[in-house]
């Protein structure tokens, strides 16, 4: 996490929302009134620009390049794919839980105008997440790229055998193991998916990947946490390509995966800057939100 040094100027603000959106449109419409009496200029993602008639909406990877600053209206769902779309353009991020658990989110719909009035007053703090970059390759052809905040699984949906793996490790071999599948997280994600299945929960600035094998067949393969300037690498060596073996991202995206297929995850070049108001306390979070230690 990083103490906001320079103040910035926020004069253009992009309301991003959860799909619907529509059971909370009085309070995207308060909203709008506090940031144009504000004097702010308002950009609307796709969900949100209907409720506001003639307005024109944008998709998340415009916004991002265009905002100074972004509130999220949703929970983690949204602020996930929010973070996927995030482009080498440093944007922080409000997130206002209209969710459910909302653990990534830093303020609620009741508190929002009061947090908002101390962010364009810079007084917040920045915490700053890593973010997954995920390669497919088949054939040693690239063939699927994409992002993750949280995690990336692999696993076997529809029956319940084991998936030979192969982990490496800037290419070398570190296991072959067969399980239910494998979790590689970030400290983000630690918290999320890896937790239920026996992972650490990870200290945000501990810059590292969380690797959590799901259900092994052997007792001695156990969590790993390893620093993120590595790249890894899993290699599916099971031959029932037809049990669908698949790829999962922050348990939002998807893709299939075959015999032979190298899923590559490093650390990406961009980041996800969310904006704290209470100088990032993660261990009171940890506590009014998983209620760890109860």
């Amino acid at each position: 996490m990083s103490q906001t040094k320079n103040p910035k100027i926020l004069d253009t603000i992009a309301i991003i929302t959860k799909r619907n959106i529509i059971t909370h449109k009085d309070e995207v419409f308060e909203l709008v009134k506090y940031l144009k009496k504000k004097g702010k200029k308002i950009l609307f993602d796709n969900n949100s620009a209907p409720l506001m008639g003639n307005e024109l909406g944008h998709k998340k990877e415009k916004l991002l390049r265009e905002a100074d600053m972004v509130i999220c209206l949703g929970g983690d769902g949204t602020l996930l794919k929010t973070a996927r779309r995030m482009g080498n353009k440093k944007v922080p991020v409000l997130g206002v839980n209209m969710g459910t658990l909302g653990f990534l989110t830093e303020t609620t719909p009741e508190k929002m105008y009061g947090a908002l009035d101390r962010v364009f007053k810079n007084n917040y703090v920045i915490d700053r997440r890593f973010i997954l970059r995920i390669t497919v390759y088949r054939d040693g052809e690239k063939i699927y790229t994409n992002l993750a905040l949280n995690d990336a699984v692999i696993n076997q949906g529809l029956f319940a055998r084991l998936i030979d793996l192969r982990l490496e490790v800037n290419q070398r071999k570190i296991i072959e193991f067969e399980a239910d599948g494998i979790i590689v997280a970030t400290p983000t994600g630690s918290t999320a998916h890896a937790l239920s299945a026996g992972g650490p929960i990870v200290h945000p600035s501990v810059y590292s990947f969380v690797v959590v094998p799901v259900c092994p067949a052997s007792l001695s393969v156990r969590p790993i946490v390893i620093p993120n300037d590595r790249q890894l690498k899993l290699v599916v060596q099971t031959h029932r390509v037809k049990e669908h073996v698949g790829l999962t991202l922050d348990g939002q995206e998807t893709f299939d995966l075959e015999y032979g297929d190298e899923i590559k995850i490093r650390k990406s070049s961009r980041w996800f800057d969310m904006i704290r108001l209470t100088g990032g306390n993660y261990y009171k979070m940890l506590r009014s939100k998983l209620h760890w230690g109860d």
